[in-house]
């Protein structure tokens, strides 16, 4: 099994984690007339997929006590379940805040539902795992909060998108924040204690968690979509293969960017790899800014915040990283 020798291979994983949590989702903007409920599958799949193949490559590279299979059938079978549950929490933790970005955008959704799942994560994840300075992770946490306000602020700079903020929306990202922090703990779990799963076999059951709540999460919102009218599944297999290609690719890259910040957190602890890892949204908004020209003709103001945004994440991520390397 391959685990990083140091940890800067560590903290390049974990950064690695967060390029690809942040990327993903430009797959399905390359979509025509896709409609998210039906995406997911595809991304849901694609998530699975990609943690099964690591598990056999990455994490089975010298057939030891160590790797996927062997992992497993030592493991304690509720660590299992503590990694299902994980990928369950995050499922529906997702598809709300796609719900609330959609509903509020992204300038109220990313600020109020990452925020929470940074403390939330970061705070429950310690408490489980206390690994590094509890100091400077705190201050490094309060750093990457303080760079999605200002990604928030940059959003809605824009003053284009219409939206009109409801009670609704605000408490629908308001859960998922709370639900988006709270698997994080559970990996630490499944990680620590008694025969624990390895970073990979976590990976496997934690994607295995999200695609079988899908099944009954994801179906209950095409039925009952919180924006726009619902979806059968009859228009799923009426999508083009480039889009089911795109969403399955989508799942790829948030798939492995989790595999590296789980194999990583075996190294740092996992409230110092979701941390850093929930720095996802300064590379969104990279994409947004030089890719698809979103701050195009917003003028120097969104210009100001992006450029705060990514200085507090940049301090965000020093901090973090000394949180680890001064105990």
């Amino acid at each position: 099994m391959f685990v990083p020798p140091s940890f800067t291979a560590a903290l390049l994983m974990v950064i690695v984690s967060a390029i690809c949590w942040g990327s993903w989702a430009n797959t399905f903007k390359g979509t025509k007339n896709y409609r998210f409920e039906l995406f997911y599958w595809d991304y849901a799949i694609g998530i699975f997929v990609i943690s099964l193949i690591l598990a056999f490559t990455l994490g089975s590279g010298h057939g030891d006590s160590t790797s996927f299979l062997a992992n497993v059938r030592q493991a304690d079978s509720s660590n299992i379940v503590y990694a299902l549950i994980a990928g369950a929490i995050f499922n529906v933790a997702n598809l709300l805040l796609v719900a609330g970005i959609d509903m509020a955008g992204l300038a109220v959704a990313f600020p109020v539902s990452i925020g929470i799942a940074l403390v939330v994560g970061v705070v429950l994840s310690y408490a489980q795992q206390p690994k590094g300075s509890a100091a400077l992770l705190g201050i490094g946490v309060l750093f990457a909060v303080l760079a999605v306000i200002m990604d928030g602020k940059a959003y809605a700079a824009l003053g284009s998108t219409g939206r009109v903020v409801t009670r609704k929306s605000i408490v629908i990202c308001i859960i998922s924040g709370i639900l988006m922090g709270g698997f994080a703990p559970f990996v630490a779990r499944a990680l620590t204690t008694g025969n624990a799963l390895g970073p990979y076999s976590i990976a496997v059951f934690f994607t295995l968690g999200a695609l079988l709540c899908c099944f009954v999460v994801n179906v209950y919102f095409m039925k009952h979509p919180l924006v726009g009218g619902p979806v059968k599944f009859s228009d799923f297999f009426r999508a083009s293969p480039r889009d089911h290609m795109l969403g399955v690719l989508g799942g790829f890259i948030w798939g492995t960017g989790t595999v590296f910040n789980f194999v990583a957190a075996s190294f740092t602890g996992v409230a110092i790899s979701y941390a850093i890892g929930q720095s996802a949204p300064m590379v969104a908004a990279l994409w947004g800014l030089f890719v698809w020209k979103e701050f195009a003709g917003s003028g120097g103001r969104a210009n100001k915040y992006l450029a705060l945004m990514f200085v507090f994440y940049v301090l965000a991520i020093i901090l973090v990283a000394k949180a680890y390397t001064a105990t």
